[in-house]
């Protein structure tokens, strides 16, 4: 038999331009989406907690950063939870987004079965890319803790999840915008629970 051990970590590397962007104690420069639905987000022993696993989530919500991010590095452990048969068990991770009409717009690192690495354009143009899984799905945790890198810099797009390169995207609009919003995405559905922790942020323009 041989045993494969995976290690996880995107804490304490050292980058001179990184910096976290989570405290682990409180949600200070972190808002909701909707603001009603606030008592979805939690942190508890120093993870950042949407939904309860419980609860059918009835309709999209989303906790997003009060600054604004143009070209960067962006690194987070997640682990996404739920029962299946109870709806759909999603989440992602907004980048350059903007509030418009009080929805979430703008591109998504996709997160949960079937759509693993995808980039979507929430509420503009829908999915852009589909997530390469050929080497990812060797070693993905469903339920566990993974990791996920969003590199953006100028057009160009790169999503790797685990260590493994799921995706690269080239923008070809110059109308979007290349700064905006981050955000944590609980997808309605099913009784989902998403947990973040580790989270930083890297300024590749300072670089």
């Amino acid at each position: 038999m041989i045993s494969i051990f995976i290690t996880i970590s995107v804490s304490g590397q050292g980058f001179e331009n990184s910096k976290s962007i989570f405290d682990g104690k409180t949600m200070k420069g972190w808002k909701a989406l909707p603001e009603k639905n606030e008592s979805l987000w939690k942190v508890r022993d120093s993870v950042l907690v949407g939904g309860d696993g419980v609860l059918k989530i009835s309709e999209n919500n989303y906790l997003y950063t009060t600054d604004h991010f143009e070209d960067f590095e962006f690194r987070c452990l997640f682990r996404l939870s739920g029962d299946a048969d109870t709806g759909l068990i999603n989440s992602g991770i907004q980048y350059r987004s903007q509030i418009v009409d009080g929805n979430m717009m703008g591109y998504q690192a996709d997160i949960g079965n079937g759509y693993w690495g995808d980039i979507y354009d929430e509420h503009r143009r829908g999915k852009l890319v589909g997530g390469e899984m050929h080497t990812l799905k060797n070693l993905l945790r469903n339920d566990g803790w993974n990791s996920y890198v969003i590199r953006v810099k100028g057009d160009f797009h790169e999503l790797y999840i685990n260590g493994v390169k799921t995706n690269e995207y080239l923008e070809k609009d110059s109308t979007v915008s290349k700064s905006g919003l981050i955000g944590i995405q609980l997808h309605s559905g099913g009784n989902a629970k998403i947990e973040f922790r580790d989270i930083t942020i890297t300024d590749l323009n300072k670089q």
